[in-house]
């Protein structure tokens, strides 16, 4: 047995004392109960509990069957009296057919089964009929099958979705503890009805005659058992059991606040909690700017109060907030209590006016998806209805439609939402993509407010000159989640991601090897698609995407053990080889968050396997391209193998926004966008990758991705470009060539273009990169160009120290084979080492064509140095 506290004591009610005509170790051996009554008594509850803020001194109880039990009371008038009881199970009776009649449900709703008498110390009694499922349920809880008068003793509570955090156990019915799984996690809430060996039930009675006192209970029973454990008296306006709606008060403190938001075992806060009610979630104030809302930038992150605390409640109207310190403060006084010595709690307005909300586009009044950020005057988060109030950020756990940047808040939506809004200023940002300008708004809600709409404009026109956008890697979503979300952020493509991880396996019900969703074959508009591919993963040798392949499934898809494949998986194939199969089934082939892991991407490059690389933003809206992947990217430019760049975000929870740095690939005029269109432009390398800013550039009228043919004897080429932003404001563009920074030129913030004429010698790669700078970020580079080669005849791309490095890469990719990788059978490991000696072999051999003395890792020392 256990004493069960699931929140602070309401000062309104107090516990009866009485003594009952069993204790709950002689219940467990009773003939008169049933088994699972008898298997169960152990684990009820007793001594000294709370129950929906109420509380109980339970001793010994009264088992109640054949004969009507009398206890005396000390005399108590009240407005209520509440009983902590429990019914024994009620066995059915089916027929010969396993039929029942009459079907009352295992409850046995509506049954009759005891009296309760109240006897006033005046001599006159007052009867109540318990009825079961009405006043009184059973012991042991059947799902869905609850009462409807009376609330189970164990209260729902919250529940972190963090698993770190207790509570962390639970009891199941045979009385073990176990942890809460992840699953129920996600609720952020528990409610253990069913989920306990013994529950009680709540059951408030409404004293008739408040004025007189009791003196004593008489239990008559009609049908059945049933167990009264404990009874308490009180005084309330209305029913203790019935709360109303959730609602927020604000916390504020005179000096700095640290707030500690972990629950302990029965979900409660230290700092605050309630008595006859539950603190839903409690957390730091969000300060966003109120007067400046409409010329901030999309995105910023709000500051936090230092000594406000924003709690969510829903409670009895008569329920009082415990502080830490003993402080306690009546719901009914919040509005007229003020204190400067005493923390203050300050209500907030509800969210209660419903609002239909559409976002249109700027002259076709169409629809159109968006992100969504709403939060109200004390900086609350706003969610439609259909959304979630408290998304989790954390790796794969959410699969909703929403953005976790820091505490600042989005969903995605379709274009029309029904949102709950307070009234006063709320206040909305709606951001789609890179080429329509973000929008803050400030609105003024009245009861008179039931629509709220909301044109966005296009600023940039680059769709409408053959320029699509593309997410190369995201996890996890559903196809349709997917598609949400890629038009809301105007991302046009998005690759979603089969793959393993470990014993997991995600999204690979989702491919099936033909399917381009969103296309007008498939119910779309065929302007915003998702293809299921896969990620084939090895955590030594390196990561590879395979893109919109028809056909079955490349397998595996992973290899070579932890963390990629389950433990003591062999190293069966190479990435190299899973390019080569991608490309025979019509894909193409991405090194995805170039360039790690960084070995066997050398051997793949070298051999002609690979279509692009990417550059990967994760959930960094701010850290731009990273110099580390453009370093690696450029070893290879420098060496001539003309391989594009590409973007994803690797998405893989709701930190992370599709198309955050995207992919931007020009389809020719005279070709309608497809997702095969799509592959081709990126083949074609006429590409930029981008976190905002938008580019175009040529060389003599060449696109990116082309090859420019000079003479020995080299020349001048015209460098023409154009760059422009409306998501964050540019600073400088750069014109890159074989690596290094040659020209540069200071941007106008939202759009500029500009020539530069550039003397060519020798073969030569040009590419631009674009730096821009939010007012409260450093600077970065926030767009990067697929290059454009030129060829001096007679001159050939090669940089020595680049290509001994891909060497390098290379032979560890051969050692790691040969060594501690986990082998398969003999002829698969032969076969892998031959083609890694054939890249070893052509790269080798075109730097000794080239002169180039060097050493070798030991082992790969060959004749040919001797």
């Amino acid at each position: 047995m256990s004493m069960h506290r699931d929140g602070p004591v309401s000062p309104l009610f107090r516990p009866i004392s009485f003594v009952g005509n069993f204790s709950f170790e002689e219940l467990a051996g009773h003939q008169d109960v049933s088994a699972d009554l008898a298997q169960a008594a152990p684990f009820a509850h007793s001594g000294s509990c709370v129950a929906w803020g109420i509380p109980f001194e339970i001793g010994r109880p009264i088992f109640l069957k054949d004969q009507a039990v009398t206890v005396a009371i000390s005399p108590t008038a009240a407005r209520w009296f509440v009983f902590l009881h429990a019914s024994d199970v009620r066995p059915l009776s089916p027929d010969l057919n396993g039929l029942i009649s009459p079907m009352r449900g295992i409850g046995q709703l509506g049954e009759h089964a005891a009296d309760y008498v109240l006897i006033y110390d005046d001599g006159s009694e007052e009867r109540v009929k318990i009825r079961r499922r009405h006043e009184v349920g059973s012991f042991l809880s059947r799902w869905g099958e609850q009462c409807t008068e009376a609330v189970p003793a164990i209260m729902p509570r919250p529940l972190s979705f963090r698993a770190t955090n207790p509570p962390e156990w639970r009891t199941d019915p045979a009385g073990h503890r176990r942890p809460i799984g992840w699953g129920v996690r996600q609720q952020q809430l528990i409610f253990e009805d069913s989920r306990v060996p013994w529950i009680n039930f709540v059951w408030a009675v409404e004293n008739p005659h408040p004025g007189r006192a009791v003196e004593a209970f008489r239990f008559e029973p009609v049908c059945g058992a049933l167990v009264v454990s404990a009874v308490s008296a009180g005084d309330t306006c209305s029913t203790p059991l019935r709360w109303e709606k959730r609602k927020k008060i604000l916390l504020q403190t005179r000096s700095e606040l640290t707030f500690d938001p972990a629950l302990n075992e029965h979900s409660l806060l230290d700092q605050i909690q309630l008595d006859l009610g539950q603190v839903v979630a409690a957390r730091p104030r969000l300060v966003y700017p109120t007067e400046e809302w409409q010329e901030t930038r999309q995105n910023l992150q709000p500051k936090t109060a230092s000594h406000e605390i924003l709690v969510e409640y829903t409670a009895h109207e008569d329920a009082e907030f415990h502080l830490q310190g003993g402080a306690r403060i009546a719901i009914r006084d919040l509005e007229s209590r003020s204190s400067e010595n005493e923390p203050v709690l300050q209500p907030i307005e509800p969210a209660d006016q419903r609002v239909s909300l559409r976002v249109v586009e700027a002259g076709t009044n169409n629809v159109v998806p968006v992100k969504l950020h709403v939060h109200g005057r004390m900086g609350e988060y706003l969610a439609p209805v259909d959304r979630s109030r408290n998304p989790n950020p954390l790796w794969f756990e959410n699969y909703s439609p929403d953005f976790c940047h820091g505490n600042h808040l989005s969903t995605y939506i379709s274009g029309a939402a029904i949102i709950d809004l307070p009234l006063g200023e709320v206040y909305l940002e709606i951001t789609k993509g890179f080429e329509i300008k973000p929008v803050r708004k400030t609105f003024t809600i009245t009861r008179d407010t039931t629509q709220i709409s909301v044109e966005i404009d296009k600023t940039l026109h680059w769709r409408e000159d053959g320029w699509v956008t593309a997410d190369t890697h995201v996890h996890f979503l559903s196809p349709a989640t997917a598609m949400l979300e890629g038009a809301a952020e105007g991302v046009n493509v998005i690759n979603l991601l089969a793959s393993q991880w470990g014993e997991l396996m995600t999204n690979v019900g989702d491919f099936d090897g033909h399917t381009t969703f969103g296309t007008t074959d498939a119910g779309g508009t065929g302007e915003f698609l998702v293809r299921v591919g896969t990620e084939n993963r090895q955590h030594v040798l390196g990561h590879i995407s395979l893109l919109g392949y028809s056909g079955n499934m490349i397998l595996p898809l992973c290899s070579g053990g932890p963390d990629e494949s389950a433990i003591g998986d062999p190293v069966d194939v190479l990435l190299t080889e899973w390019a080569q199969q991608c490309r025979k089934q019509g894909g193409l082939v991405v090194l995805p968050h170039f360039p790690d892991p960084r070995l066997e991407n050398a051997a793949t490059i070298v051999l002609g396997e690979a279509d692009a690389v990417e550059m990967t933003s994760s959930s960094d809206l701010y850290g731009g391209i990273n110099p580390y992947s453009l370093s690696d990217w450029y070893r290879y430019l420098n060496n001539g193998y003309l391989i594009p760049a590409v973007a994803g975000t690797d998405k893989m929870s709701a930190e992370f926004a599709v198309g955050t740095m995207r992919t931007y690939a020009r389809i020719p005029g005279d070709r309608q966008f497809t997702y095969e269109t799509w592959m081709d432009a990126v083949r074609a390398g006429h590409t930029f990758v981008t976190t905002g800013p938008l580019m175009d550039f040529n060389v003599d009228g060449r696109p990116m991705g082309s090859r420019v043919t000079l003479p020995s004897s080299g020349g001048a080429v015209s460098v023409s470009w154009k760059a422009a932003s409306v998501i964050i404001p540019m600073t400088r563009i750069d014109l890159v060539i074989n690596g290094e920074v040659k020209e540069s030129h200071t941007l106008r913030p939202g759009q500029d273009a500009g020539n530069w004429s550039v003397r060519i010698q020798k073969s030569s790669w040009i590419a631009l990169l674009v730096r821009a700078k939010y007012d409260d970020k450093p600077e970065m580079i926030a767009a990067h160009s697929s290059p454009i080669m030129i060829d001096v005849e007679g001159s050939q791309f090669f940089a020595a120290v680049d290509a001994l490095t891909m060497l390098d890469q290379i032979e560890g990719a051969m050692a790691y084979i040969d060594t501690i990788g986990t082998r398969a059978e003999v002829k698969r490991y032969k076969e892998m080492r031959l083609l890694l000696e054939s890249a070893h072999r052509r790269l080798h051999s075109r730097m000794h064509q080239m002169g180039f003395d060097h050493t070798h890792t030991v082992g790969t020392h060959h004749s040919e140095h001797d």
